[in-house]
């Protein structure tokens, strides 16, 4: 089923309350640009307990929806500057281009906060794992997670840097050959890059997706 149709279960009065709450579980299956529980918990946060409350669960679904329209907006977008790319004769974009198709990596209208929710959320489920070896890079990830939430997302420049240089170093990873000799090593980098990319969103001065 789409997200449409979810969506419009959702505000559906006719149907038992538990099946609009699922159907807004549904509708996150679909769209979770932080993850599923943690754009779950991040709705709470926002809306309030859309579990048992209706003003709450239209509340989330608004939420929802108007980051999702954020979302494909910016494919909109991207998708128009590629054509022009192309017209200059510019086949393949630059490196750091930020290509949003596929899936989004920001919550559309309040990135900073959702990218420190979603590291919070990380830091109770799931990073000391991730971060318990003895990897170089996972070891200094943890440390500008801790950093980056102790300050609310305000990092120093020098920290910053080392963000992005985290997060390049994970892309390579991730782009390598990894996935073929270690599978568990490449869903390993490709969390920490996840993670990586939430620490750059909660400490960038840019107002992303706003």
């Amino acid at each position: 089923m789409s997200f449409g149709n979810y969506a419009r279960k959702v505000r559906d009065r006719s149907l038992p309350y538990s099946r609009r709450v699922s159907a807004l579980r549904s509708c996150v299956q679909l769209y979770r640009p932080i993850g599923f529980h943690a754009t779950l918990g991040f709705l709470e946060e926002i809306a309030g307990p859309y579990q048992r409350d209706e003003a709450a669960l239209l509340k989330a679904l608004d939420v929802l929806l108007t980051s999702r329209a954020g979302w494909h907006a910016d494919m909109r977008n991207y998708a128009r500057k590629r054509r022009q790319a192309k017209q200059r004769g510019q086949r393949i974009p630059p490196i750091n281009e930020v290509n949003p198709t596929g899936f989004p990596r920001i919550w559309y209208g309040a990135a900073r906060p959702a990218a420190l929710y979603a590291l919070r959320y990380w830091s109770r489920n799931g990073l000391p794992a991730l971060t318990a070896t003895s990897d170089e890079i996972a070891t200094t990830l943890g440390t500008l997670v801790t950093a980056v939430l102790s300050a609310d997302g305000d990092l120093a420049p020098q920290q910053r840097q080392l963000v992005d240089a985290t997060v390049a170093d994970l892309q390579r990873r991730v782009r390598s050959d990894l996935w073929h000799h270690d599978q568990g090593a490449y869903y390993q980098a490709w969390n920490l890059l996840r993670i990586a990319r939430l620490v750059k969103t909660a400490s960038s001065h840019v107002q992303l997706g706003q």
